[in-house]
């Protein structure tokens, strides 16, 4: 039997023990191994493996020896409890190996979970668990989590008292980030969390987020956007100690530029627009840069990414000869300068 894309969550959050078998398969490896790993923990429990009702196949070792996936179907552990026998990275070379072992299925036998890349649906293997009466195949695709998959796992770590920007906030991050990386987020999120009674904020959710360049260099592009170009120098001299190079700072001034750009000319306004941009904002942060583009306008913002680009120009060109970081100083003063008028 097929599993929709909208019954599957549930499904693998809450397997059936007594299926003869469920495949998984899709273009995304990590998506296919993270749905993989819940099914399997739901199925038998945290202490499942330790107590060896789990046999992991990989399909190479299953070509030479095809009596391996039967055997683990119907051995019989040392502990009480379901078993499950898992064939990793299936292919159509091993379709008939699985066909037979299916076949040879009884109540009670180990569950057999298969994990497979893209298939086309003549495959063997879609055809096998699509039509199986006891079984099911659910397709894996590029989507990013839904709002409630991000309520569920949420709530596994521990977190069910949500704020609304919050929830925006993880929303958009999922959209970003991969899901391996984005359930590492959300298992530091419940850390970062735990004991504490408060809802979840949009701040907490900042703290939390994968850093990025642009961060490291938030202070001196916050100066600049926000008009305070007597505090330019000194913030300069300190990047200047930290290795800071000429060219990294104009291209995240670029990109800070080009974020408040996309902010400010967003018809439905800069509050709108900072929520469209990639990759996405957060917390105070956020509303920092929505008051900056408020402050700017989309008509001055095009005109500071003219002399941005006409500096990086500068930078890569071979016949400057004015010192690299003091261009750079020069054009965040004039930006400056423009914020004020």
């Amino acid at each position: 039997m097929k599993l929709s894309g909208r019954d599957a969550p549930g499904y693998f959050a809450r397997p059936e023990a007594g299926r003869t078998g469920l495949l998984i398969h899709g273009p995304d490896g990590m998506r296919v191994a993270l749905r993989r790993q819940e099914v399997i923990a739901a199925l038998i429990g945290p202490q499942g493996e330790q107590e060896m009702r789990l046999t992991r196949i990989p399909a190479a070792d299953l070509r030479k020896d095809p009596a391996m996936l039967l055997d683990a179907v119907k051995a019989q552990g040392f502990f009480p409890g379901p078993r499950v026998a898992f064939v990793e990275d299936a292919s159509e070379t091993v379709a008939q190996i699985i066909i037979d072992a299916l076949s040879e299925w009884r109540e009670g036998d180990a569950q057999v979970v298969v994990t497979a890349g893209q298939l086309k649906p003549a495959s063997k293997l879609r055809k096998l668990f699509e039509g199986h009466p006891n079984a099911y195949a659910a397709a894996i695709y590029d989507d990013p989590p839904s709002r409630a998959e991000i309520e569920a796992t949420l709530k596994r770590v521990g977190l069910t008292n949500i704020a609304g920007d919050a929830m925006r906030d993880l929303t958009a991050l999922a959209h970003d980030l991969d899901p391996g990386d984005f359930r590492q987020t959300m298992e530091k999120i419940g850390l970062f969390k735990l004991g504490d009674p408060d809802p979840l904020s949009s701040e907490d959710v900042a703290a939390c987020a994968p850093s990025s360049t642009e961060a490291e260099l938030d202070d001196i592009l916050n100066i600049v956007a926000e008009a305070r170009s007597g505090e330019i120098g000194p913030m300069m001299k300190r990047l200047r100690a930290q290795g800071v190079q000429p060219v990294t700072l104009c291209i995240s001034a670029t990109r800070h530029f080009r974020t408040l750009y996309a902010a400010a000319s967003d018809p439905g306004g800069p509050a709108q627009g900072i929520g469209r941009v990639r990759p996405p904002v957060f917390g105070p942060r956020r509303d920092r840069m929505v008051r900056q583009a408020q402050g700017w306008g989309a008509q001055k913002l095009q005109d500071a990414l003219g002399y941005l680009t006409d500096t990086d120009l500068e930078l890569r060109s071979a016949g400057q000869h004015a010192p690299a970081m003091a261009l750079v100083e020069r054009t965040l003063i004039r930006l400056a300068m423009m914020a004020a008028r």
